[in-house]
């Protein structure tokens, strides 16, 4: 169960940066689209935005899996409180 929460923060953790560079990545697209058209530059950047976008999609629905895991790995409530009828 520790390694199952451990993979999860971390699938997180992923997460949080993985839209912080999506986001500063579009915010340069923004800026200079025009300028990497003219290096014919715009399609390996756009290439780039897909992937991490795509990344982003996977990190969360992994996200939600491991969340579904973690709560079928919790022990009743019988069994955390020791008792047995």
């Amino acid at each position: 169960m520790d390694q199952v929460n451990a993979a999860l923060n971390q699938l997180k953790e992923m997460r949080h940066y993985a839209k912080n560079y999506v986001e500063q990545l579009t915010a340069q697209w923004l800026l200079f689209d025009g300028e990497l058209k003219k290096l014919k530059q715009a399609e390996n950047i756009e290439e780039l935005m897909t992937r991490q976008g795509e990344l982003y999609d996977a990190l969360e629905k992994e996200i939600a899996e491991l969340e579904v895991v973690v709560v079928a790995l919790q022990p009743a409530p019988e069994e955390a409180a020791g008792t047995t009828h």
